[in-house]
């Protein structure tokens, strides 16, 4: 347990299913009180629900649509006023439809920038102040490995990543002088939907079976596996604790290895 999350309150934003629900899941375990944030309201009860829990711990859940921005900033200006305050942020949300970047409609990209960036920001406008005040506070960033090396196929996704990649150093750069640390965790292939759904259309697409495009992908990863979601957790869970103080504005893959380069 990273003792020095003990009582601290996490925002995990598209915490209910992977990558997300994971990540909710360890900081609870590891002592933090969670705060759900996520379109489905059913969804977001049985999460909160099932969250680890002991003496002081009191999870709650946000049903928004993170496209929404107005509506996002009025229901998290009541998190300004929670006890115990938000002191970690997890961004994270759904990737863009896959298809080439010079076929994309630019309607994908306002959508994907709105539901990434502008709702990033939105909750950073709203937190940071109370963060700055404390002089403490922990933002992660869920984004891909696309930022170090973009993937075939993903041209909206290559070109959002890597923009509020850019954003985070941004803010790491002003906000380290305030006690606050900003980093980007960078899943590779992992074990969730989403990477099923990414199989199925790739096997769709070469015309072999799902289980063929599985085996071709793990070849592309030194470990031999895909990663699981509980393992892009453990290093979110780190960063938000004590013990990642002097970690700031750093790109972390968690990929077993494929991405190719440093």
């Amino acid at each position: 347990m990273e003792s020095g999350i003990v009582g601290q309150h996490a925002l995990v934003c598209g915490a209910t299913h992977g990558i997300g629900h994971a990540i909710a899941h360890e900081l609870a375990l590891a002592g933090a009180t969670v705060t759900v944030l996520a379109r489905e309201e059913a969804r977001i009860n049985e999460v909160v629900a099932g969250l680890p829990k002991d003496a002081g711990q009191h999870h709650h859940g946000i049903a928004v649509d993170m496209e929404d921005t107005d509506v996002l900033a009025r229901k998290v200006q009541v998190l300004t006023r929670a006890s115990p305050p938000i002191s970690i942020l997890v961004h994270n949300s759904g990737g863009p439809a896959p298809g080439l970047a010079h076929e994309a409609p630019i309607e994908a990209f306002e959508q994907a920038f709105r539901r990434h960036l502008y709702a990033y920001q939105t909750l950073v406008q709203a937190l940071v102040p109370g963060m700055k005040e404390r002089r403490s506070g922990r933002i992660i960033n869920v984004i891909s490995t696309s930022v170090k090396q973009p993937l075939p196929n993903l041209g909206v996704s290559n070109t959002l990543r890597g923009a509020v990649a850019n954003w985070a150093k941004t803010l790491a750069n002003e906000l380290g002088p305030h006690g606050i640390t900003v980093n980007n965790v960078l899943p590779g292939a992992t074990r969730t939907d989403r990477l099923e759904q990414i199989i199925q259309r790739n096997a769709l697409q070469r015309g072999i079976t799902p289980q063929e495009a599985e085996e071709r992908m793990v070849r592309e990863i030194p470990v031999g596996r895909f990663a699981r979601p509980e393992e892009v957790a453990y290093a979110v869970v780190f960063l938000a604790g004590p013990s990642a103080a002097s970690i700031n504005g750093i790109n972390l893959p968690v990929d077993g290895g494929r991405t190719g380069c440093l």
